[in-house]
């Protein structure tokens, strides 16, 4: 072979082992690196409402809830209310036996015979006065007597019904009757009980009006300037916890209660189907002034014991550790008082993986 020959070959050969050498060199593909599950955003202040929250509970209108008073003394016969039922207006109750019903009833029976029997007599007066036969002055003496039998007659009509008796029969059994249609809230007594008198009696029964139902909150005072008259509000009744009910407020109390040393606060709410009970719990939800704040989803924050921490994106494009303050929790968010400021880049998913790596 000639020397052209081995100097082609020595060249090829060195060409190969120079391209085996550049191969071995060149950079490797890039490892998986936590960028392929962190997601970054970039925070803002941003408007939020403060919500103010007051404890409440459910109360009737106190105009639409009747105590029944047995209007004379005597002895419970019967009672068929009882705590939680449904009546209707005019419903009979319970019945009462009282010598003072006997008494009433013989007065009325009394003065519809004197009644009667002072007509007859004017009218047979008038037929003698017609003929001359009995004086004006002595006619018109008998017409009093009949006008004052008369009026005696409508008091005790009166008086009977008053008890509640009616003048078409002779029951001296009164009957007991609820004056509105509602739900029976308590009673006070029960069948063969004395009630000795109006004066010092028990309440036979306390019956309120639930179609509408008043919500009673406790506001403090130092949060009484956040609260006016009008204010749209949101209602959680204890029991129905998904339901959410708008009203607005309908009155605030003018003197502070001196149990509670707060004011009270009302909403009126319509019931229909009486769902809502007397002295459940609820709250009532204040939307209050908006402000400035800086909020971040809740899944950026590490809360480690007392310290609450992000992790901040880097200009070498890292993520460095930031404790910060923390303020209102809202429903997938939190506020940061403190530790970050606007246009700041920080971990939104994935900080926890962050977190446990930083630990390894």
């Amino acid at each position: 072979m000639s020397n052209k020959y081995y100097a082609a070959l020595f060249i090829t050969c060195l060409m190969a082992l120079t391209a085996c050498n550049h191969s071995s060199e060149a950079p490797s593909p890039a490892p998986t690196t936590s960028k392929d599950v962190v997601d970054t955003v970039t925070v803002h202040p941003s408007q939020v409402t403060d919500t103010l929250t007051l404890p409440a509970r459910l109360m009737p209108n106190p105009t639409d809830v009747v105590h029944i008073y047995p209007p004379l003394s005597g002895r419970v016969l019967t009672l068929k209310a009882l705590p939680g039922q449904e009546v209707s207006k005019g419903q009979a109750i319970g019945t009462l036996q009282s010598n003072d019903g006997a008494s009433a009833r013989s007065d009325y029976e009394k003065a519809k015979i004197e009644a009667a029997r002072a007509d007859l007599q004017l009218q047979r007066a008038k037929e003698l006065l017609q003929h001359e036969v009995m004086a004006q002055k002595d006619y018109d003496d008998l017409k009093a007597v009949g006008d004052a039998d008369h009026a005696e007659l409508q008091r005790t009509l009166q008086t009977l019904h008053n008890l509640g008796f009616s003048e078409n029969d002779s029951s001296v059994d009164l009957p007991i009757r609820s004056p509105i249609s509602g739900i029976v809230l308590d009673v006070g007594t029960a069948p063969g009980e004395l009630q000795r008198s109006l004066d010092n009696a028990n309440a036979i029964a306390t019956i309120a009006n639930i179609d509408s139902i008043w919500v009673i909150g406790d506001l403090y005072p130092n949060n009484v300037d956040a609260v006016r008259r009008g204010q749209p509000v949101e209602v959680r009744v204890n029991g129905y916890p998904n339901e959410v009910r708008s009203g607005v407020i309908d009155n605030i109390s003018d003197a502070v209660d001196p149990t509670t040393l707060t004011l009270k606060v009302r909403v009126v709410l319509a019931n229909p189907g009486h769902k809502y009970k007397p002295q459940m719990f609820a709250t009532i939800s204040v939307a209050n002034l908006k402000r400035e704040a800086i909020v971040v989803p809740s899944t950026a924050v590490i809360r480690d014991g007392i310290k609450n921490y992000v992790f901040v994106a880097t200009p070498d494009h890292k993520y460095a550790r930031r404790d910060v303050e923390l303020g209102e929790t809202h429903e997938n968010a939190v506020e940061i008082t403190h530790g970050l400021g606007d246009g700041e880049q920080i971990v939104s998913t994935g900080a926890e993986l962050l977190r446990q790596a930083g630990a390894q």
